[in-house]
């Protein structure tokens, strides 16, 4: 699994490596594509062959509970892959997930787009790498595709990181905790890139993990590798770095000289100081230099290594430490957020606190690794406090698989307990997971069932997008078909108003990039006057409905 999540980095780069050449073609992309992950299939066909036999084991499985467990998941899965199969109505993908990979086609090449709409093309972009090789294929639909599978491969692995302490039925509660959560459902069926990220860091984190059951310095440069690739398709997953800064400390800080020396012994503190930064020296060095190819290319572009933040554009203000605003905002995230988070966490806050507290074997494996994930999951939410946090619930999403694995190791120690209360405590408890999950599902049925009409093709695309876009919040289709009858490919159309680009389908500028110099002969505006310099201009076509103007000189 650690392979194929580096494999994708190295696809993405390799997809970065030809825009920077120039050589953005859809027929080199798609040729390249079907080569690369061809010899990946190739050298892991047996790995694949494997994993095919263990699906096919399911049936075998004789516990009913799992089973029913299992289909709760597969059954969420085919609600979101209705989603994700539909045309893209999501904001920020139509701003600039699929804006910009869209525009490095039309362009051939990977270039820094100037101005105040699309500044984000200056930021580490693995995922919309992917995106490229999808567009390339198709459409949209096939890159929300490729972010709805990162949605599944984030719970294989999470059940796998709990399969090395607990039991599969405890395992698969975990994972149907994580993706019975409707931001992770709604986010499956967009073509966002949080998904992307949530996958490299449970990723990093079930490597830290198996470094601290073996103790094999690979597992440590893994982790840091996963984290880069964090970082690479989401800037703000540096914060994770002081998330395991935390965890290298932690596990060695317990190190012990081994031995009966007792000059070795007094000289453990000073031992430990040289192995822990050391140890946070490779580790920081590792995460920042995978995505320093991303950063040199923002310096080149803009002066700044992380625009565009620390710019006029994206100023970060922080409140600063508040205890209060603190416990505020966690309400907020985990009960009000507007991309809805699981209410099974704060249901199981109090017994988290409990467990932590009377847990016992405290210097068991298990215990360290119990641990580990409980200071994960606390500094994550420290992290994410002091981060901006405009994107709302999708913001902790990367770190609801390990919030997931603490309430699953809660529910473990409560039917471990020999008390009584403590059987039908974990009872009620899974009884409240499946309820809520089952919410989930039947929700996300009501809101992905409008995709129905247009896969079966009831509804046209057009129709579809013409009653589902939002455009007095900056959405943009050819609805009635005008621009694509009228505008010739000579033509160029200065664009005024817009935000979100993706379904524009024919020659333009947009007012935020232009510059002297560049020539156009029409003018659209959507949902704004247009200024006394272009009085002289014509008005042909107007429609009410998505607030577009376009207009010609006579």
């Amino acid at each position: 699994m650690f392979i194929f999540a580096l494999l994708i980095g190295i696809y993405s780069y390799l997809i970065f490596a030809l825009g920077l050449a120039g050589l953005l073609y859809k027929d080199l992309i798609i040729w390249f594509t079907l080569l690369f992950w061809g010899l990946v299939i190739y050298w892991f066909g047996k790995d694949l062959i494997k994993i095919i036999g263990q699906i096919r084991h399911i049936g075998q499985i004789k516990s009913k509970t799992l089973l029913f467990l299992i289909l709760i998941v597969v059954l969420q899965a085919g609600i979101n892959f209705i989603g994700a199969l539909g045309p893209e109505l999501a904001f920020d993908a139509l701003w600039y997930h699929l804006t910009i990979p869209k525009m490095y086609l039309e362009n051939h090449s990977i270039y820094f787009i100037p101005g105040g709409l699309l500044y984000y093309s200056g930021m580490p972009k693995l995922g919309e790498m992917l995106y490229i090789g999808g567009l390339a294929f198709g459409n949209e639909i096939i890159a929300k595709v490729i972010h709805f599978s990162f949605g599944l491969f984030t719970c294989f692995a999470l059940y796998k990181i709990q399969r090395k302490f607990l039991s599969p039925l405890i395992s698969m509660i975990g994972v149907v905790i994580f993706y019975s959560n409707l931001v992770v459902a709604w986010e499956s069926i967009t073509a966002y890139v949080d998904l992307v990220r949530t996958f490299f860091e449970v990723m990093a984190l079930w490597a830290f993990v198996n470094w601290l059951d073996e103790r094999k310095r690979k597992w440590f440069v893994w982790s840091a590798i996963m984290v880069g690739l964090a970082i690479t398709t989401k800037l703000l997953a540096a914060g994770s770095l002081l998330i395991f800064t935390a965890l290298i400390f932690y596990i060695l800080l317990d190190y012990r000289v081994r031995g009966n020396d007792k000059e070795k012994e007094a000289d453990n503190t000073t031992f430990k100081a040289r192995t822990i930064s050391i140890y946070l020296f490779i580790y920081w060095i590792i995460a920042l230099i995978i995505p320093l190819p991303w950063f040199i290319f923002s310096y080149i572009n803009t002066g700044n290594f992380v625009y565009p933040f620390f710019s006029e554009i994206y100023k970060i203000e922080s409140e600063g430490l508040s205890i209060l605003g603190f416990f505020r905002d966690f309400w907020i995230l985990f009960m009000r957020s507007a991309d809805p988070i699981s209410p099974v966490y704060m249901i199981f806050l109090p017994l988290i606190i409990w467990f932590f507290w009377c847990k016992r074997l405290r210097s068991s494996l298990i215990s360290k690794f119990l641990n580990v994930v409980g200071i994960y999951s606390f500094i994550s939410i420290v992290v994410w406090y002091f981060t901006p946090r405009t994107g709302g619930g999708r913001f902790i999403l990367p770190y609801l698989p390990a919030f997931s694995i603490v309430c699953a190791a809660t529910l473990n120690f409560l039917i471990g307990n020999k008390k009584k209360y403590g059987e039908q405590i974990s009872k009620l408890l899974i009884i409240l997971i499946i309820f809520v999950s089952f919410i989930s599902i039947a929700y996300r049925f009501a809101a992905n069932s409008k995709y129905i009409f247009v896969l079966s093709g009831r509804e046209t695309k057009q129709m579809f997008l013409a009653n589902h876009l939002n455009f007095a919040f900056g959405d943009f289709y050819d609805i009635d078909g005008y621009f694509k009858k009228n505008i010739k490919k000579e033509d160029k159309v200065l664009l005024i108003g817009f935000h979100n680009l993706y379904y524009v389908d024919f020659p333009f500028i947009d007012s935020s990039w232009l510059k002297a110099g560049d020539k156009f002969n029409l003018i659209a505006t959507q949902n704004t006057v247009l200024s006394k310099k272009y009085e002289d201009l014509k008005l042909i076509y107007v429609n009410d409905k998505t607030m577009v103007k376009l207009y010609k000189r006579e």
